[in-house]
């Protein structure tokens, strides 16, 4: 299938011109397209970051994170994983902030 694409290789998406996109032409193409179909609240960057964020609150690690993401340091896989940590946690100690009735 990858053989038989226009540009071979590795490369999936192709711009009308029949070459690859570059990060910023597929977010500025995406934009058009999320802004045509109504969904202006959407972007590509969005939903990497909802993706990233779901993975990490289904338990995702920080290096799952990085190979899914592509990501070369955990430092940006550590922001995803922190805060599905502390939301985990938060929602596990809140039987704890209610009076013992002993």
């Amino acid at each position: 299938m990858i053989d038989g694409t226009p540009t071979g290789n590795m490369t999936f998406l192709i711009t009308e011109f029949g070459s690859p996109f570059t990060p910023d032409g597929f977010g500025n193409w995406f934009r058009d397209r999320c802004d045509k179909a109504g969904l202006p609240h959407c972007s590509a960057h969005g939903l990497r970051k909802a993706g990233a964020t779901i993975a990490a609150e289904n338990g995702a690690t920080e290096h799952q994170l990085m190979a899914l993401y592509g990501w070369e340091s955990p430092k940006q896989a550590a922001v995803y994983t922190r805060k599905a940590n502390r939301k985990r946690l938060s929602g596990d100690a809140m039987h704890l902030v209610v009076p013992s009735k002993k």
